[in-house]
């Protein structure tokens, strides 16, 4: 036990001593007649920053813009399978496939199926009043 305390404050201890000393760089030690190291070291700083920012935008551009395109072509869908009854004209009862595309959401989407079924009966959607003729 008493090591184990003796050997935490000298890890405490030395800890203390790297993080005073450890990385520094000295921006103000310098002459005054020749701060040619002080300025350039601020001014490299400087530079790197507008540089890597410039950069972190450019890149983060042309990447929203791919993701954007991307999802708007994007070739995945989800059919969604619905069996309806129907009665043929000789009196029997059959199930009938009727296939709607979804997107990622599970809504379906405006444009047809491409497997080439009908479209939705007509009571599901608002029938337009014919044109009065004069």
């Amino acid at each position: 036990m008493k090591m184990n305390c003796h050997s935490a404050g000298v890890f405490a201890g030395l800890l203390t001593i790297l993080a005073a000393t450890g990385c520094r760089t000295d921006y103000g030690a310098g002459s005054p007649y020749q701060p040619g190291p002080v300025v350039g070291k601020t001014v490299g700083n400087g530079v790197g920053v507008v540089a890597g920012n410039a950069a972190g935008l450019g890149v983060g551009a042309v990447e929203g813009t791919v993701h954007g395109v991307a999802s708007t072509i994007d070739p995945s869908y989800h059919l969604v399978r619905v069996w309806k009854t129907e009665t043929t004209a000789d009196g029997r009862t059959i199930q009938v496939p009727q296939d709607i595309l979804v997107d990622k959401y599970g809504r379906p989407v405006t444009a047809p199926p491409p497997t080439g079924n009908l479209p939705p009966p007509s009571g599901s959607l608002p029938v337009p009043a014919p044109a009065a003729q004069n």
